[in-house]
């Protein structure tokens, strides 16, 4: 048996009409022209995920410079049912989480999870995310309309660099 290929490609505009279908199936709620339009220009921030060639899962993502901080949005993370526990859905978190790391100037990653959608709460967990806030009535036309925030922290705001370990102190004339 040979094993499946499973791989990521930019979204271009001879293939977002893929994505546009794969988010209807995949996510309860709509995206408009503008998302769209916004995630042909995201480069490596918007990614489709094949399996043996065949379109099965996205990611979009935005930077977000809100709240005096640089963050990463994961707008949709997404993957069709038959396709789910492949790997296909750690390997979009991986490309995000490489992304970040290679920029080195965000302070988080953040996304918005239904509450109920424990499956998604469970896998966003593995790699280090948490809930950190619940927006009531984040989404319209769709039922339970709340939705979590889950964050993975990826340095302080504001924090003091260590050097060797310990936190450096004021000087005051130049000398210690």
């Amino acid at each position: 048996m040979t094993r499946a290929k499973i791989e990521l490609g930019d979204v271009t505009p001879h293939n977002i009409k893929q994505l546009k279908k794969l988010n209807t199936v995949v996510f309860p709620v709509s995206y408009n022209d503008k998302f769209y339009k916004d995630v042909l220009e995201a480069g490596e921030l918007a990614k489709l995920a094949y399996y043996n060639d065949i379109v099965v899962g996205a990611v979009c993502c935005r930077i977000d410079t809100s709240e005096n901080s640089r963050r990463l949005y994961i707008m949709t993370l997404g993957c069709l049912y038959p396709y789910r526990r492949l790997g296909i859905g750690t390997l979009m978190v991986e490309h995000v989480l490489k992304y970040v790391e290679q920029d080195g100037n965000f302070d988080s990653i953040f996304l918005h999870v239904q509450v109920n959608n424990e499956g998604a709460i469970d896998f966003y967990k593995k790699f280090g995310f948490e809930i950190v806030e619940t927006k009531e009535h984040y989404y319209k036309r769709i039922e339970p309309a709340d939705a979590h925030v889950l964050q993975k922290t990826i340095r302080q705001p504001e924090a003091t660099p260590l050097v060797n370990g310990i936190v450096p102190h004021a000087k005051t004339n130049g000398h210690d």
